[in-house]
């Protein structure tokens, strides 16, 4: 392994729940939740994803940390900061950086997940939230993954990268 190679395989960081939320229906507003089920190949329990394997965008995650950042780029006044049910992800996550968990594997609470791609931001939510809403969050958007053990997560429960097994898995190309 190259050192640039070991260097992203180490992620000694471990991350928190700071949100949860589902959308049972297209176009309705968020439903907070304390817990949710993670459901292999279906997703979270009340949330409007696609059932099946095929299904890159299972679960949505946020870093917590970047909705200060879009607020910002937004031009949000620092009593009206961005909340997570308003860029509509299902979970919301503090404490490690999410593009560290690109090609791996990792678990929260009790589910285990697999990083599926990046989460970009949508026409949608720039007309819902204002002029330069999509500017502000490309490269802030998240994270897609997919459900690979099925387990209940709740607020502050720890997410932690799984190690990389020694069978030959390799992460996709960082580059």
């Amino acid at each position: 392994m190259s050192p640039l190679q070991e260097l992203i395989a180490e992620v000694p960081q471990q991350g928190r729940v700071c949100w949860i939320g589902v959308r049972p229906e297209p176009h309705m507003p968020m439903i907070e939740l304390d817990a949710v089920e993670a459901r292999l190949e279906s997703g979270l329990t009340g949330d409007r994803a696609r059932p099946g394997v095929r299904n890159a965008r299972q679960v949505t995650l946020i870093q917590w940390e970047h909705l200060a950042v879009i607020s910002s780029l937004m031009g949000r006044p620092d009593d009206k900061p961005l909340r997570p049910d308003e860029l509509r992800r299902n979970l919301a996550i503090s404490g490690i950086n999410l593009f560290s968990l690109k090609g791996r594997r990792f678990k929260i609470g009790q589910a285990i997940f697999e990083t599926t791609g990046w989460c970009q931001p949508c026409v949608r939510l720039q007309n819902n939230l204002g002029p330069g809403t999509f500017q502000a969050i490309r490269g802030h958007g998240g994270i897609t993954a997919r459900v690979i053990q099925s387990g209940i997560i709740r607020l502050a429960d720890t997410v932690s990268v799984e190690p990389i097994p020694d069978s030959g898995y390799a992460p996709f190309n960082v580059r």
